[in-house]
């Protein structure tokens, strides 16, 4: 009688490592092969921040709105891109080169985090909404010398860094976020309102957007903030908000920072040698492993 031939082992951890190590390795891309400037782009659609127009209005009745895009969808765009930054429900894209366009949005536009986006059927009304990558145009006094050097998006601000003009701000300043004075009933929709901040100890060579609050670094290594400050998070001693751009001290005083980051209310900084520090919210124990304290300020 003819049987069933008997199952194989499974082979050991230590056999498959070795088979890995000995499988050969291909090189597509040859010594010579320039790298490519291309942006990807990956996440909700609905309000246009992916910048694919067919995602949030089809182009052919059969096919559906794509709610999410889950994987990584090359962005079709023929500029050199080298800034990119995420904010609630829009984008913003940079190019450092001195060409006149700089900086492109697209998605949502409510607060004019995105600049005045022209109506081309009205020309004196503003689009809500920015389905593909468009042009902000920035006030520049030298716009084909100065280049862009960094975009930032908060919660419905934006900062742009250039390199010889300062920092423009845009958007929502109802916390002084903006870096400028806070007008009560200030309507923000279809503002064509593009602030310029130059006042700092140095030259800024980074620029980050909390999310109703912003901070600046400047060459000197020196911290500067503005904004909603509730939860401390603008690192000035205090809980209100600030609508000048105020040096920070406390522990980073004479401390030369080289890098800061900041995501929702909770702010970090790390220093020439090493050092980290924190302040703003710490309702989940982003700073626990140093404080009790839920608001460092």
């Amino acid at each position: 009688r003819r049987g069933l031939r008997g199952t194989a082992r499974p082979p050991s951890t230590r056999q498959l490592r070795e088979a890995e190590e000995a499988a050969p390795v291909f090189q597509y891309a040859g010594k010579a092969a320039r790298r490519k400037d291309r942006v990807f782009v990956w996440g909700f659609s609905y309000s246009g921040a992916l910048g694919v127009p067919s995602f949030v209005k089809p182009d052919a009745g059969w096919k559906k709105r794509r709610r999410i895009q889950p994987t990584p969808y090359r962005l079709e765009t023929e500029e050199k891109i080298s800034s990119a930054a995420c904010g609630y429900g829009f984008t913003l894209l940079a190019s450092n080169t001195t060409d006149i366009t700089k900086v492109w949005g697209m998605g949502l536009n409510k607060d004019s985090q995105l600049g005045f986006q022209r109506s081309r059927r009205d020309q004196t009304k503003g689009y809500e909404y920015v389905l593909e990558p468009s042009p902000i145009p920035l006030p520049l006094e030298k716009p084909q010398q100065t280049r862009v050097l960094q975009v930032s998006c908060g919660r419905a601000h934006s900062l742009v860094l250039t390199d010889s003009e300062g920092v423009f701000t845009m958007g929502n300043n109802s916390y002084g976020q903006c870096g400028r004075k806070v007008v009560e009933d200030e309507i923000y929709s279809e503002s064509h309102l593009i602030h310029q901040l130059n006042e700092f100890d140095s030259r800024v060579v980074q620029v980050v957007c909390g999310q109703d609050h912003s901070l600046f670094r400047t060459k000197k290594g020196t911290v500067y903030a503005c904004g909603w400050g509730a939860d401390g998070q603008t690192g000035l001693g205090h809980y209100n908000i600030t609508s000048v751009p105020t040096k920070l001290r406390g522990d980073i005083a004479g401390v030369n920072i080289i890098q800061v980051s900041s995501y929702g209310d909770c702010c970090l900084a790390v220093s020439d040698e090493g050092e980290v520090f924190g302040w703003g919210n710490s309702e989940y124990l982003q700073l626990a492993s140093v404080t009790e304290t839920t608001q460092v300020s």
